[in-house]
């Protein structure tokens, strides 16, 4: 029988790093023929009809358009729907996988971790590119059995941090290879003469226009370059979007540079030509079908294919991508496959991608902290980029052809679609058949568990976490090193495990599934009042003070008192009382108690005076005037 396999990611016809890498291992994996593959794509709504054109059944993970619209205002709620956090318990149980893969940041996978469904079938696959790691990235390490960076800086971390090698491990993003290749001589040179070049030095940049995108780096060390060197006839080209992040147009007259030595890529979202030359603005006229206003700069929403792509790279003599950080940088690797040499920061995936061994030389930088978050980012030296365009301006034609072979070679080797697709396939494919929690229903706690005799106490503790609160965590766990410090510190084992047991029994509690058939006295006569009041037990002793006054207003209801089970006792014998009901976090949902227009609840009224705020509202009583009594006897 097939698995059925969920890959949850940006979608996979959208033109970023993700969304590539999300289209090339659903590309492979389909070929293979061996998995029901299904893709919960971010950033498009449920009912996105391109979903439906797709060979694998996919999911968008934002709610219908409508819905969507009506969150506008809620920031927060709408990045994480972006992120497909909305809907993703509902997808999980309505698509039932076998394995599920997230890739994407770390602060939209992290959440999952917590999640009843979540378990040793669960992959993730992300883009950690800064140091320190980012806390909830190692916090869900013990969570965690398939965890993979798509480079080797975060696994060095997290060892160096004093986690086990391999903890987490690095699979990098995957590239399609045939579409990205040199071409002959003749051929390069015929696209430069469709955009009016002929020998000119490119240097290229292809980028989404993000702030960690190093651009004023870039044209600092162009200009240097430039100085230097009065007499190379050297261009600048930018494929990215000029309407997002970086004021390119105001970086190039900063830097008093000539606006007709930067190029940039502009696309016709209606004959889908493309042309590369000096920014004129955006939604301009198409000199080839002649659309008023179809023509922007490329962009994720609509770019050049992967064919026009490589002819942009084509024209480029050699690449070069600064970056405060990156989790890969599928740029630099469709450059290699080009045959470009690839001049890379040096920081995070960047010491992979800068080695001579890799076709590519380092970028230097400087660390700087970044405002808000603290995490050290790379400031690309504009005198090391200047440097780097001499160095390989200089060579001889021979030793840059090398260099672009092994550039190429590195890749087909390393990152290609079939390398990663063959790696996922081994990942999958090892992984054994498990009962998943699809349902998302809670599993009962086993308070009542006695453990062995066991010496180590962290085995012991391992034992207990997994046979009483059914967690299953390893000698990291951030909360297993903290039993073992107060046990190093004289608290015995007993007072742990009587701990355990009492959070046992809360979580079984708050969990519990409540029949009120169970509830309700046999006798009563259908009207009733619930009064809520938890804790403490000065708060349930003194609010018995309002039944007498309760029971005076309405002398037909039976009043129903809810507490802790530990509180019970101080309500024996108060003749006011009808009966007397252990606490459910529930019973705070007033609607649900009293029901609501068109629907009956539990209790005829509901008093909770514990709880009176906007959150949790406990004054609304259906509308009716309920809640007014008098507390003079």
């Amino acid at each position: 029988m097939k698995k059925t396999v969920v890959f949850h990611s940006n979608h996979s016809r959208l033109f970023t790093g993700f969304g590539k890498n999300m289209k090339n291992v659903l590309r492979y994996l389909y070929k293979t023929g061996k998995y029901n593959l299904i893709e919960f794509a971010n950033a498009k709504t449920k009912d996105a009809p391109e979903l439906k054109t797709l060979p694998w059944k996919a999911f968008g993970t934002l709610p219908e358009s409508g819905k969507l619209q009506a969150m506008s205002s809620d920031q927060a709620k709408i990045r994480s729907a972006a992120y497909g956090l909305l809907e993703i318990d509902s997808l999980i149980k309505e698509c039932r996988p076998d394995f599920y893969i997230g890739i994407e940041d770390i602060w939209a996978l992290s959440p999952l971790v917590d999640k009843k469904w979540w378990n040793e079938n669960c992959m993730i696959w992300t883009t950690l590119d800064s140091l320190p790691l980012y806390t909830d990235a190692i916090k869900i390490i013990p969570k965690v059995k398939h965890y993979y960076a798509w480079a080797s800086f975060a696994g060095k971390e997290a060892e160096r941090l004093g986690y086990p090698k391999g903890s987490i491990k690095t699979l990098r993003g995957a590239t399609e290879t045939s579409s990205f290749f040199r071409l002959n001589d003749d051929q390069r040179l015929s696209i430069r003469k469709e955009f009016n070049l002929s020998d000119e030095f490119i240097i290229g940049f292809v980028f989404r226009n993000q702030l960690r995108k190093s651009v004023p780096n870039l044209l600092q060390g162009f200009k240097i370059f430039k100085e230097k060197n009065p007499k190379i006839n050297a261009k600048l080209l930018l494929h990215t979007h000029w309407s997002e992040g970086w004021d390119i147009q105001k970086l190039i007259k900063d830097n008093d540079l000539k606006n007709e030595d930067i190029l940039t890529t502009y696309f016709c979202k209606k004959c889908k030509q493309f042309e590369v030359k000096p920014f004129q603005g955006q939604k301009i006229k198409c000199k080839f079908c002649g659309g008023a206003d179809t023509v922007e700069t490329t962009n994720i929403n609509y770019g050049v294919s992967e064919a026009q792509l490589n002819e942009v790279y084509n024209l480029m003599d050699v690449y070069c991508h600064p970056f405060t950080s990156g989790g890969q940088e599928i740029p630099v690797t469709e450059a290699k496959l080009t045959e470009l040499i690839t001049l890379v920061t040096n920081y995070s995936c960047g010491e992979d991608f800068s080695t001579e061994e890799s076709g590519g030389f380092p970028l230097n930088w400087k660390a700087y902290y970044e405002p808000g978050t603290n995490f050290i980012k790379a400031t690309t030296l504009a005198e090391s980029v200047a440097e780097k365009l001499e160095r390989v301006y200089k060579m001889s034609d021979s030793k840059k052809r090398e260099m672009g072979k092994r550039a190429r070679q590195f890749v087909l080797d390393n990152l290609s679609a079939e390398v990663i697709g063959k790696q996922l396939e081994e990942i999958i494919d090892n992984a054994p058949s498990i009962e998943w929690n699809y349902s998302n229903e809670f599993k009962q706690r086993n308070a009542n568990y006695e453990p062995p005799q066991i010496t180590s106490d962290i085995e012991w503790l391992i034992d207990i976490y997994k046979n009483i609160l059914l967690m299953n965590v390893t000698a990291n766990d951030d909360g297993l090193k903290g039993w073992l410090n107060h046990l190093q510190n004289g608290k015995s084992r007993d007072e742990i495990l009587d701990y355990f047991k009492k959070v046992a029994i809360k979580e079984n509690n708050e969990n519990a599934k409540i029949e009120f058939s169970d509830i309700l006295g046999k006798d009563d006569k259908g009207k009733r009042i619930l009064f809520v009041m938890p804790e403490s037990a000065g708060d349930v002793f003194m609010s018995t003070s309002l039944l007498p006054s309760i029971k005076k207003l309405y002398p037909d209801h039976n009043i129903y008192f809810a507490t802790k089970q530990e509180y019970l006792e101080i309500l024996d014998f108060n003749p006011f009382i009808y009966k007397k009901i252990v606490f459910n976090q529930f019973m705070e949902n007033l609607l649900t108690m009293e029901g609501h227009a068109g629907g009956e609840g539990y209790f005829d009224i509901a008093f909770l005076p514990h709880i009176g705020t906007q959150k949790i509202f406990d004054y609304q009583h259906n509308g009716k005037d309920k809640i007014e009594f008098n507390t003079k006897n």
